[in-house]
């Protein structure tokens, strides 16, 4: 294509590549009142054209086309065994001192709390709950691709000098067990260049604040060329236009997506992701404390079995979570290997400590729970309270 200057306002000559496509930029005195431009530049979408066909990535597509199932072992899995036996499962129980101390915290931290009750309430009676809380965790790894482009800069073109490795195929960094993390890689033997769709391959867009112009109506006379009477305007020297401050007088500005360079590298990028997957089972207990309490708060961790795929649990003396446990074992391993790979599984239980405490205060019974290794406390009915109010 032919290279010819491009006049912007007649006496500034900015030099660039004629775009057939482009409004045509002033020459001479500037019009007075500028066209509409369109505010999107270039196409909203690539074009298929954009993307080869590589083998083995075929589905592939701009955005992400969802994530990969992995390919069957070549060797057998690994089977899950039975966890170590945990033959004692006490529960810790609280003094009364301790539950006085967390109870007196408590009430200090509530500004329209008074503190009688605390000091004047007698405890009456301290009941244990046993609360149990399993976690099934399992750490998963997933991969998913989508075709890229960044604006080319000389970096190596490799599409079709050999078969590109499969998306699982490609080593990764796997973080730590269960540490969630994401990594992009991207695919070897997938790159071309292509022109820039953004600007059909001019590198630059017309400017949308001047149409493409270079210059806008002057602020300071409204495009007259004159003030006061017959008064020149020294702003725009009369011309009753200035040069566009957002392009500087060129009419065009830059390819915010080739960013000038007219190509652009195009290529299949791999999205690793690591993913922890957790679900909680806790036994609601009749002991009047909401289960969203306890999600607060850690409890004494009993049994902790880690391995590629964790055996149901066995031996537990509270049905329910064994109950539980066989379901979330077998949900997990079924749900998650069908869309990713798992690479190590963690099931732990946890005994929250719950004491409720009835205690008496000006002859009338109350109630407040103390739970959770950090003794927190909550209570529905704390029997003496002030309207706070702020001036």
């Amino acid at each position: 294509m032919e290279s010819h200057p491009v006049l912007s306002g007649g006496q500034h000559k900015k030099y660039g590549i004629g775009n057939p496509g482009f409004p045509p930029t002033a020459t001479g005195t500037a019009a007075m009142i500028a066209p509409p431009v369109d505010g999107s530049q270039g196409p909203s979408a690539p074009p298929v054209s954009l993307f080869d066909n590589m083998p083995g990535y075929e589905g592939t597509v701009a955005g992400g086309g969802g994530f990969l199932p992995p390919p069957m072992p070549a060797y057998p899995a690994p089977q899950p065994t039975p966890g170590p036996e945990q033959p004692q499962w006490n529960i810790p129980s609280i003094t009364e001192d301790t539950a006085r101390d967390a109870f007196s915290l408590y009430v200090s931290s509530k500004c329209c709390y008074s503190s009688a009750p605390v000091k004047d309430g007698v405890i009456t009676n301290m009941e244990a709950f046993n609360t149990y809380r399993y976690r099934l965790e399992t750490f998963t790894e997933s991969r998913s691709t989508e075709w890229n482009h960044e604006p080319y800069q000389g970096q190596p073109v490799d599409a079709y000098s050999q078969q590109p490795p499969g998306p699982w195929d490609i080593p990764a960094r796997a973080p730590t067990f269960f540490v969630e993390g994401e990594q992009k890689i991207k695919v070897p033997y997938t790159s071309s260049m292509k022109p820039c769709h953004g600007c059909v391959g001019m590198g630059r867009n017309p400017c949308k604040d001047c149409a493409g112009s270079g210059n806008k109506v002057c602020w300071v006379c409204n495009g007259s060329g004159h003030r006061h009477g017959d008064d020149r305007c020294h702003h725009c020297s009369g011309r009753g236009r200035e040069n566009c401050t957002q392009c500087h007088g060129q009419g065009s500005k830059l390819c915010d997506m080739c960013r000038g360079k007219q190509q652009l590298l195009v290529y299949i990028n791999l999205t690793v992701k690591w993913t922890n997957n957790t679900d909680d089972y806790v036994i609601e207990q009749s002991s009047g404390l909401h289960l969203a309490n306890l999600s607060k708060v850690t409890g004494k961790e009993l049994f902790r079995d880690s391995q590629y795929m964790v055996y149901p649990l066995m031996g537990f003396p509270d049905p329910m979570i064994v109950q539980a446990a066989q379901r979330l074992v077998g949900d997990h391993q079924c749900k998650f290997s069908q869309t990713s790979r798992i690479l190590q599984q963690r099931q732990t239980i946890e005994l929250i400590p719950v004491t409720k405490v009835t205690y008496a205060w000006k002859g009338k019974p109350y109630i407040y729970f103390v739970y959770g290794n950090e003794f927190k406390v909550h209570t529905n009915d704390y029997p003496a309270t002030c309207c706070c109010s702020l001036m």
